[in-house]
């Protein structure tokens, strides 16, 4: 039982909004992974009277999504309702500050309360990194290896720092509490030093909440406005941060918005390029624009079209010229324009952010390709779906699996000899009917071996049964 899909599931959650002086997008994919357990926040204008400020944040679960579902909907409420005077100004800085290190104390001890979290039953835990953006100041606040990035005059201005646990500061608390680092993880099991929920490293007695194996404490930094630098804002999750930089992400959103102000759209060509350029995560990216942030360009907009035509044209002709090779299939079209020196494309991004431009020229000079390939696409998860429903079941008749599985077989291939035998009569009877001088059909072939998902799983019969690591981030 592996963490991967036999294909990713690219259908994705976007929306968008403004306010405040700031417009936002949002997108998340589930991608290679079983389940989807990122979740995320976008307020514009704020309750207890602070209709000026904004709040965004992205939340990676792990072990499950219950911990990031909880907090997408209710850190806000625990930071803001923790005593601490929220008001703008450079006065006013520590009491915030301190205010959302204790929303971030105050939910994680509220959510070991919860009956499955205490019971063990879900071992759930979710990495947060949000921004809280006052009329004068930027509060970005990181609680894991997700992270958060800021463009002011079209650079990197700022970036939160990932909490791993061979950071020489968190190692250090780590062993203190009686741990290990292993493998780059906490007693080699889990990928983060810091994170909401993870009740499984929060238990060495004599060590207080910010003192655990795993800390739940955020990391807040501060930083003043300033209204002509300041572009925009990028929260992602490490399945963004797995194959793009923060100078590669900021170079790719600055290059899709001046050629697209649908935010949205930013997001999900985020989403997609970071698919094909080979992450295998959830991925969740939130986009934040201040007024300062770049506007379309005439002149980038031409370039764009320009090689969108080129790439189109590249396509045609790689298939025009296959000659008696056969149509080559999409990865060698891929690969061919891969190694050739394309000028103006999207810098972060590179080809794989024009990957969707190039199967749709693709999928239309070769329309037989899609349902081939979602054929091929569909035994495969047949076959994958097929082994797993069988190792399931030889979980659950772990003392009886051989006998009740051959009974299982058996009954399924005397279903399925009737079944033949049954069309096999029809088939005779038309026949008869319509062509009584012809021979008679020949009898119905043997019927065939089991599947190699069946072999597998027989030869496999005595080895344990493989466990998920529910710690792993």
């Amino acid at each position: 039982m592996g963490a991967f899909l036999d294909k990713p599931k690219t259908e994705k959650h976007s929306a968008h909004g403004e306010g405040n002086g700031l417009r936002y997008g949002l997108s998340s994919m589930q991608g290679w992974r079983v389940e989807m357990e990122d979740a995320h926040t976008a307020v514009v204008g704020l309750p207890h009277g602070l209709t000026d400020w904004s709040f965004f944040a992205v939340y990676d679960g792990h072990a499950g999504s219950r911990v990031a579902n909880y907090c997408s909907g209710h850190l806000l409420e625990h930071i803001l309702s923790g005593g601490a005077e929220f008001a703008s100004g450079p006065s006013s800085v520590e009491g915030v500050k301190d205010g959302i290190r204790s929303g971030f104390l105050n939910i994680d001890e509220y959510m070991r309360s919860f009956s499955d979290l205490r019971q063990g039953l879900d071992r759930s835990g979710s990495t947060a990194v949000c921004v809280l953006l006052s009329p004068t100041h930027l509060y970005f606040i990181n609680c894991g290896d997700s992270r958060a990035v800021l463009s002011r005059d079209s650079k990197v201005g700022f970036s939160t720092q990932d909490h791993k646990p061979c950071n020489p500061r968190e190692k250090e608390r780590i062993q203190n509490a009686g741990g290990s680092v292993m493998i780059q993880r906490v007693n080699g099991s889990l990928a983060v030093s810091r994170a909401l929920g993870d009740y499984d490293y929060k238990c060495v007695d004599g060590k207080g909440p910010t003192e655990q194996l795993v800390s739940p404490e955020p990391e807040v930094c501060v930083l003043e406005r300033v209204a002509e630098g300041d572009e925009f804002i990028v929260l992602a999750c490490d399945g963004i941060w797995d194959v793009m930089s923060n100078e590669e992400l900021c170079e790719f959103v600055h290059s899709r918005l001046l050629v697209c102000d649908d935010l949205e759209k930013v997001c999900n060509s985020v989403v997609d390029t970071c698919l094909h350029k080979g992450s295998r995560d959830n991925m969740s990216v939130v986009l934040v624009c201040f007024s300062a942030a770049p506007k379309i360009s005439e002149e980038a907009v031409k370039k764009e079209e320009e090689l969108d035509k080129y790439l189109e044209t590249r396509v045609e002709e790689l298939m025009g010229n296959c000659g008696e090779a056969g149509v080559p299939d999409l990865v060698s079209v891929l690969r061919s324009i891969a190694s050739e020196n394309i000028p103006n494309l999207p810098p972060g991004g590179g080809l794989a952010s024009k990957r969707s431009v190039i199967e749709a020229v693709y999928n239309r000079l070769n329309p037989h390709r899609e349902e081939e390939g979602e054929s091929e696409e569909g035994g495969g998860s047949t076959a994958a779906h097929l082994l797993e429903a069988l190792r399931q079941f030889r979980m659950h008749h772990r003392g009886q699996y051989r006998s009740v599985l051959e009974e299982s077989l058996a009954t399924y291939h005397l279903r399925g000899e009737s079944a033949v035998e049954r069309a096999g009569e029809r088939r005779r009877t038309t026949d008869d009917c319509d062509n009584q001088d012809e021979p008679a059909s020949p009898p119905s072939p043997p019927s065939p071996p089991p599947s190699p998902a069946i072999a597998e799983l027989e030869a496999s019969q005595d080895e344990p049964i493989p466990k998920s690591d529910p710690s792993s981030d």
